[in-house]
């Protein structure tokens, strides 16, 4: 039976067979049409086949490990992607997220939750799609943020990459500027979930955006951290 063409596309990518095979029937039973691979091999033949909306990726695959595939699918595109890892591999998610991944979930895991972390993923895109064409973007120290596009220019005019995480972030702090706003608020925004006890991914995304909008050591401090409160964004932002 065709898939309907509302239907948000997955790409599943776990050697183990009756895993990838539970999690798509999983979400297929949930309004998502779910295609499965066992490599990256065929990751890469599928993504350069069909267009999908977000890729579900096992770090621990045969051949081309996740992290490796992670990184070269980042060098060209900003298809969301969630990683599956293994139990308190905490390094792994971590150099994940630093990669640009959007998402990760540690296995064991049940499969409601990770439909709810795709669901929260595929909104952030929706909501970008929806935003009314007038919506103005926001200025900031010479650079500009445009929402409509999820793009963010440099003073120089310069296109600077940002993943789905650090694109969300960055808007939180512009949209509350001068204000200090705690991890468990910026996680929410960035990731669309409640932070987990001891998460650290907010300050790994943290840090992935800093890098992007302070390059150089003689470049302003745009984003304070405040000890044990969280963050705040320093320069004048304005409507542009």
């Amino acid at each position: 039976m065709s898939q309907a063409p509302s239907q948000p596309r997955v790409l599943v990518v776990d050697d183990e067979a009756e895993l990838r095979g539970l999690v798509m029937g999983f979400l297929q039973g949930n309004g998502l049409a779910a295609s499965g691979v066992r490599d990256g091999v065929e990751m890469l033949a599928a993504l350069a086949r069909e267009a999908f909306d977000l890729v579900v990726l096992d770090l621990m695959l045969p051949g081309e490990d996740g992290l490796s595939l992670l990184r070269r699918l980042r060098a060209h595109s900003a298809l969301p992607v969630i990683l599956l890892t293994a139990k308190g591999e905490e390094t792994d998610r971590i150099v994940g997220l630093e990669l640009g991944a959007d998402d990760y979930l540690a296995k064991p895991f049940n499969p409601r939750e990770l439909l709810a972390r795709i669901r929260a993923v595929l909104r952030r895109g929706a909501a970008m799609e929806s935003t009314p064409h007038e919506a103005q973007g926001f200025a900031f120290a010479g650079w500009r943020l445009d929402p409509l596009r999820r793009e963010l220019f440099s003073p120089e005019g310069v296109l600077v990459d940002l993943s789905a995480g650090e694109y969300d972030l960055l808007l939180a702090l512009l949209e509350a500027p001068n204000r200090i706003l705690t991890r468990e608020q910026l996680l929410d925004a960035a990731r669309g979930r409640e932070a987990a006890p001891f998460d650290r991914a907010i300050d790994v995304q943290m840090s992935r955006l800093r890098r992007k909008i302070e390059p150089g050591e003689n470049a302003p401090e745009m984003v304070k951290t405040v000890r044990g409160a969280g963050y705040m964004f320093l320069p004048k932002v304005t409507r542009a």
